[in-house]
């Protein structure tokens, strides 16, 4: 049994992983602020649901709170490893907020490793972005494709982090694992994320916005793969950075019909202009996570998308009210 302290407890990923490592007989200490950088009732039903496993732990604190690390040491000082999910994440708001972002995702991650180690804490996972790819990328994107360029603050941010993490790495030998991920969709996710927009947008009747027309590609990747790449990531590995993307690529158009389908309503469509910081293609080389973890993308576009308009069927009567910015 291993103890873990787990960041971001109450996200949309954090949640599938802790329900998978406490299911695994480990102990987890999470934590959380619960801000609110989007409808905190989402985060609140995640968290419902970890209350009840006697294995996990919550504390509600922020890691940009000085002290905060020092607190989590005296009351666990016996964590082994850290699973980083804690972010500012979404691309449109980070242009609103850049401090925030900044602040969260690169300070907030240098107190996550000072606490490292300090305690002797020998090895972290932490979540990147496919966003850090910049504009044109090649298809499917591998690792060492160019990362220096990236289109707005919250993939610049996630670059920053990555760097002082290999600091961290170099000069105290710190195992760390970084997971870039791509695109992910699920039962509980974000509501600026377009699955669960869409989900909403088609089944309340709202008209749905379509950026662009509707033609940009994403290479979406199911929770529960990503939950199960996180954990694979815990393996020693020195310094990695491994991307975890979907094997099926679609267009937001191809998306938003299979949406319609499942909910049984056709949508009214505004189409309106792409955002600068909006990609044309996301689409992952995922060569490396199958060399280095073992890991591939499992569960289909199709299985995926009936899951996650199932879920919000299932729990309309609150999550038809949850905003979707």
């Amino acid at each position: 049994m291993t103890k873990y302290l787990v960041t971001g407890a109450a996200g949309f990923i954090a949640r599938r992983v802790i329900e998978k490592l406490t299911s695994a007989g480990h102990q987890v200490v999470g934590v959380d602020n619960i801000n609110d950088s989007y409808d905190v009732r989402l985060k609140q039903w995640r968290l419902n649901r970890l209350s009840a496993i006697k294995e996990f732990s919550f504390i509600k604190d922020d890691i940009c709170r000085p002290g905060m690390f020092e607190d989590v040491a005296r009351k666990h000082p016996d964590c082994q490893a850290v699973i980083h999910l804690a972010a500012r994440a979404g691309v449109r708001q980070a242009v609103e907020m850049p401090d925030s972002y900044l602040q969260t995702n690169a300070a907030g991650t240098l107190n996550v490793l000072e606490w490292c180690r300090k305690m002797g804490v020998k090895k972290m996972v932490m979540a990147s972005t496919s966003s850090i790819y910049g504009a044109n990328p090649p298809l499917p994107t591998p690792e060492d494709a160019d990362s220096s360029h990236p289109l707005q603050i919250y993939a610049a941010s996630k670059k920053a982090a990555e760097v002082i993490v290999h600091t961290y790495h170099h000069l105290f030998g710190l195992d760390a694992t970084i997971v870039r991920f791509f695109t992910v969709y699920g039962p509980a996710g974000r509501p600026d994320m377009v699955m669960f927009r869409f989900a909403q947008w088609v089944a309340e009747g709202k008209t749905v916005q379509v950026t662009g027309d509707g033609s940009q590609m994403r290479g979406f990747t199911n929770l529960e793969d990503i939950a199960d790449g996180v954990i694979l990531a815990l393996k020693p590995l020195g310094y990695e950075i491994i991307n975890l993307g979907g094997h099926e690529t679609i267009t937001i158009s191809e998306l938003l019909e299979k949406i319609e389908q499942r909910i049984g309503k056709k949508a009214r469509v505004d189409y309106i202009p792409r955002h600068p910081a909006d990609v044309e293609a996301n689409w992952a080389d995922v060569t490396k996570a199958k060399t280095l973890l073992g890991w591939q993308p499992r569960v289909g576009l199709d299985e995926g998308i009936t899951e996650l308009v199932n879920w919000y069927m299932e729990q309309r009567p609150w999550a038809s009210q949850v905003l979707t910015p």
